[in-house]
């Protein structure tokens, strides 16, 4: 492996997607524990067409699942601040978790959950989703751009 100089495009890519996922971890965390709260998915539940009953029945077990996949996200964010050792997986563990999470509003998450949140928190309710998922679209893009160009990870540029 050779030795970067500091400064470089390389040092700044592994920089930046450290910041990136550090702000992606916590805004997974708002979004998965202060933003969809119960309330907000009985209320998502209910514009979808279910009865307030079934909404307050189903939204338990909605709600442990929707967690269990942002605290992986959590996590896989949180590894992304590994990309400071610049060690290849980390680059690729950064792309495979950053064009997953990008893909959480086309269609992976329903877009009613987002029209219950605005109505919940107001349009501060979107923020945790806009930055993290918007950012991990763009961060994706600015990896995979990179490494079609070098043809290499930041570990081996």
């Amino acid at each position: 492996m050779e030795i970067e100089k500091r400064g470089t495009a390389v040092g700044r890519l592994r920089v930046l997607t450290a910041l990136c996922s550090a702000v992606f971890a916590v805004g997974t965390v708002l979004h998965g524990w202060f933003v969809v709260t119960p309330d907000t998915l009985e209320a998502m539940m209910r514009m979808s067409g279910r009865t307030a009953a079934q909404a307050a029945a189903e939204a338990p077990g909605f709600l442990v699942g929707f967690r269990v996949v942002a605290a992986a996200y959590v996590v896989g964010n949180a590894l992304g601040l590994l990309a400071l050792r610049g060690w290849p997986w980390t680059f690729w563990l950064v792309v495979l978790v950053n064009a997953t999470q990008a893909a959480g509003p086309l269609g992976l998450i329903p877009p009613v959950l987002y029209r219950a949140a605005v109505e919940a928190h107001g349009p501060v309710g979107l923020l945790p989703t806009v930055v993290t998922d918007g950012g991990a679209l763009v961060l994706v893009v600015v990896l995979v751009t990179r490494f079609l160009r070098t043809r290499a990870t930041w570990a081996r540029a």
